[in-house]
């Protein structure tokens, strides 16, 4: 048969087989029609591509018929690969024979495939041969029969590789164990876990044994005697084999109950170093909370590593019990530990860890009860809210303002009658900035800002001078136009204490509704600081405006008459870089020789003129030229470079 027809004959193969699929009961007879083609291509003189094509369909719809034509491939040094590959998914024992029959004509890597092809459909008639393989000067090849020993699995395919192991050369001993280790794995499947346990303890009898093969022989030996293996763990365990140490922790967390956890905690106490921190990394994968006595008794002492380990731990485990002991530990000389306690408090889970950390807050100490405060802020424990209340009324300055403070960080709106109460009763500057930050914290965080406005409002009437103070504060903070009124009326008192702190206030105000006032005191106000905080309100103000330009330019115009200092200069020039006006561009060219005020002039012309370059290039390429000369910031150099010559040619500006 010519390669063309042979061409032909497996494209209608491969057609066929992607069809059959999809017909019903008529493929069944079309499979051995499909199967008897590709066969022919294999016995063809066809080219190599089209023969491993067949060899892949084979491997799919091929059956006894196609086990020889496949066989004989075997030697081939182009098609052995996928003859292999055919054959291994064929279900007929012919398979088996032909590939142990295999075994005696070849070498090398055909040899070394067929047997990988033998361990693969695990062949147990083919122990014998392959154990005479064990001896093969081919290590490749001696290998080879080891691993296809172990997946085969059997009794006497695990003696094979025994009676071997022991004359094996040093070369092949890792596969040869290899081989063990699969035997062992499948018996202890099938439940031969006597089997099993037997190779398992060869192995770590084997002298000279690579580390890997160590540790998994204990693994195995100790997980096949279930319960009974867990002295031959701590064996391990308390030993100077560091790869018998780490594969012991390692397979202690594959061996479930709380007598293996048990056992482990009692040896805590005994290791030292690098096994402590070892096993305390194993007890925290565990997750068994009654490790953490023995656990929380490592991080109370010793060399700070260790300390820092043991406390990770306790987060895993979760035992509420220790949160107390753990508090006490931030407040320790070392402060890597102390860190270490406040990381691990703050992230310990569970509704319990809240409540031990919240019953703290009643501890006799009082640095106890401000580091228990500290951990309510971090965890948020909203819970923890009427004893934070409690706090802020302590008895120790510093515990009050540390439960002020969480107060504004877990409160709410619920809170603020409670909190104003405090503030008119706090007695130190620190109290009183606690109490002030608290009620600012809630209220910015309220979808209805109202509420807390009108509370505040109400307690400003009857408060005495320095909680007033505070109130038009959080009241700025808050905004809005009630607030402001009342900020407003206070521009008036009597007391130059609260009038000077609502006028501040009032210039540091968030919203552009306040810019008449602010605008009217900057231009009226003969307090030199007032008037510069009004100015700088005042322009603020201009830039949050949503106006034309033209009248966000005029009031601009306006306050830079006012302006007496290059502090705020600066300010006005950065506010007229928004405005993409001529006049805008105008009013910041003056300034652009002046050495105190030429980079903030130059920031701010590049910035118009990128906005009107196209509208007015004449303009812009004057400024530009004059920018170039004037600024040392590469940045907007490059800026203005870029802007001259995208208006190069423009008509110069007379």
């Amino acid at each position: 048969m010519t390669n063309s027809r042979m061409n032909l004959a497996l494209v209608a193969a491969l057609l066929l087989a992607a069809a059959a699929p999809l017909s019903g009961q008529a493929a069944q007879p079309d499979a051995k029609e499909q199967e008897a083609k590709l066969i022919a291509v294999l016995k063809s003189d066809a080219p190599h591509k089209e023969k491993a094509d067949a060899c892949r369909e084979l491997a799919r719809i091929g059956a006894k018929d196609a086990v020889a034509p496949l066989a004989a491939l075997l030697g081939d040094e182009k098609l052995s690969h996928m003859a292999r590959y055919g054959l291994e998914t064929i279900p007929d024992p012919a398979v088996d024979g032909a590939l142990r029959d295999a075994l005696g004509k070849l070498k090398g890597k055909a040899l070394v495939g067929v047997i990988g092809s033998i361990g693969v459909r695990r062949d147990a008639q083919a122990v014998e041969p392959l154990a005479k393989l064990l001896s093969d000067a081919d290590a490749d090849v001696a290998q080879a029969a080891a691993r296809a020993l172990g997946k085969i699995g059997t009794a006497p395919a695990a003696k094979a590789l025994d009676g071997a192991l022991a004359s094996a050369l040093a070369a092949n001993q890792l596969a040869f164990c290899e081989g063990l280790f699969r035997c062992a794995e499948a018996m202890a499947g099938k439940g031969q876990q006597d089997e099993a346990r037997a190779i398992y303890d060869r192995l770590r009898g084997l002298k000279g044994a690579p580390h890997q093969v160590r540790a998994g022989a204990l693994r195995g030996a100790v997980l096949t005697r279930q319960k009974e293996g867990l002295p031959l763990l701590l064996e391990a365990i308390r030993g100077e084999d560091f790869v018998l140490v780490a594969a012991a922790t390692r397979t202690s967390q594959e061996m479930p109950g709380a007598e293996v956890t048990q056992a482990l905690a009692a040896e805590l106490g005994k290791l030292t170093g690098d096994k402590q921190v070892l096993l305390m990394q194993t007890l925290g994968n565990r997750g068994d909370g009654a490790a953490a006595p023995a656990v929380l008794a490592v991080a109370k002492s010793g060399p700070a590593n260790v300390r820092v380990t043991a406390i990770r731990t306790l987060s895993q485990l979760g035992n509420a019990s220790v949160v107390p002991g753990l508090v006490e530990m931030t407040m320790g000389a070392d402060p890597e530990v102390a860190s270490a306690a406040q990381l691990s408090l703050a992230g310990f889970p569970g509704k319990e860890a809240d409540a031990a950390i919240t019953a703290l807050l009643n501890a006799a100490d009082a640095k106890t009860r401000s580091t228990a405060i500290d951990m309510v802020g971090q965890r948020r424990i909203a819970g923890a809210i009427p004893a934070l209340l409690k706090a802020a009324e302590d008895a120790d300055e510093s515990v009050r303002a540390a439960g002020l403070k969480v107060l504004g960080d877990v409160g709410g709106a619920a809170e603020l009658p409670a909190l104003i109460g405090l503030l008119m009763k706090t007695k130190t500057a620190p109290e009183t900035q606690a109490a002030e930050g608290a009620l600012s914290a809630i209220c910015v965080r309220q979808t209805n800002p109202e509420v807390c406005v009108d509370k505040l409002c109400a307690a400003l009437a009857e408060a005495p001078t320095k909680p007033k103070l505070s109130l038009l504060r959080v009241l700025r903070s808050v905004g809005g136009a009630k607030a402001l009124a009342a900020v407003r009326a206070a521009t008036t008192d009597s007391a130059a204490e609260i009038k000077d702190t609502a006028l501040r206030a009032l210039c540091d105000w968030p919203t552009v509704d306040a810019l008449p006032e602010v605008a009217n005191l900057a231009k009226s106000s003969t307090d030199p600081k007032l008037k510069t905080l009004a100015l700088r309100g005042y322009l603020r103000l201009i830039r949050l405006q949503e106006v034309p330009a033209e009248k966000k330019l005029a009031s601009l115009k306006e306050a830079m008459a006012l302006i007496q200092r290059n502090e705020e200069r600066k300010l006005a020039l950065a506010a007229l870089g928004d405005i993409p006006t001529v006049d805008a561009l105008d009013l910041v060219t003056p300034h652009l020789g002046t050495p105190e005020l030429k980079e903030e002039a130059s920031l701010a012309a590049v910035a118009i003129a990128e906005k009107i370059a196209k509208s007015h290039p004449a303009e812009v390429n004057a400024a530009m030229q004059q920018v170039t000369k004037a600024t040392t910031s590469a940045a907007v150099l490059k800026k203005a470079r870029a802007l001259l010559n995208q208006t190069k040619g423009a008509p110069r500006k007379q």
